[in-house]
């Protein structure tokens, strides 16, 4: 498959502007994992790129709609590391893709939502100031601390650590993403 089709699949099931956004700063992040432990970079962005295509649409079955028909197309690896991108799902995690999912997802939803209170966005933000609105329960409340934290354990990361990984991949895109300051 490639990040063509992927995209097509993607917005054939997902209309939502914060979804489609939250799809691609996945996407972006999975395939900097990818780079950084020397991956199938296109695999990964893929996996991230399509982790929630079925949420908006069939938010009772997610991860379902989309893991089967990525069964149905031969893309075993990619159907399985969604099919766990949740920890509590308890699906095994048997490939570092399978891990780096986890790591990516609710994280990278936490250092956007965060962006977005800040009138800079994503320019100049610091890991400290995530770090300390990650403290805030009531900030993003609907983002999983624990999750995060075990993401970044899943691949050998401290969260702080992480989070200064995603950021500059972030900021590298500020532009397209909208989460500059005139933006």
């Amino acid at each position: 498959m490639t990040r063509t089709e992927a995209r097509e699949i993607l917005t054939s099931m997902t209309k939502g502007a914060s979804l489609l956004r939250h799809a691609r700063t996945v996407e972006l992040v999975m395939e900097a994992l990818a780079k950084h432990f020397n991956e199938d970079v296109e695999q990964y962005a893929i996996t991230g790129l399509l982790h929630d295509a079925d949420y908006e649409a069939h938010p009772e079955e997610h991860p379902n709609i989309i893991v089967k028909q990525l069964q149905d197309m031969g893309e075993q690896e990619i159907a399985h590391a969604i099919a766990g991108h949740y920890t509590k799902w308890g699906v095994p995690r048997n490939t570092l893709m399978d891990k780096c999912i986890i790591a990516a997802d609710e994280i990278t939803g936490f250092i956007v939502a965060a962006s977005q209170i800040r009138p800079t966005k994503l320019e100049g933000m610091k890991v400290k100031s995530v770090m300390k609105k990650f403290k805030t329960a009531t900030f993003a409340a609907s983002v999983d601390r624990e999750e995060c934290r075990k993401g970044a354990e899943l691949i050998g990361m401290e969260l702080r650590d992480l989070v200064e990984f995603i950021i500059p991949v972030l900021q590298a895109h500020k532009e397209e993403l909208g989460l500059t300051a005139d933006s």
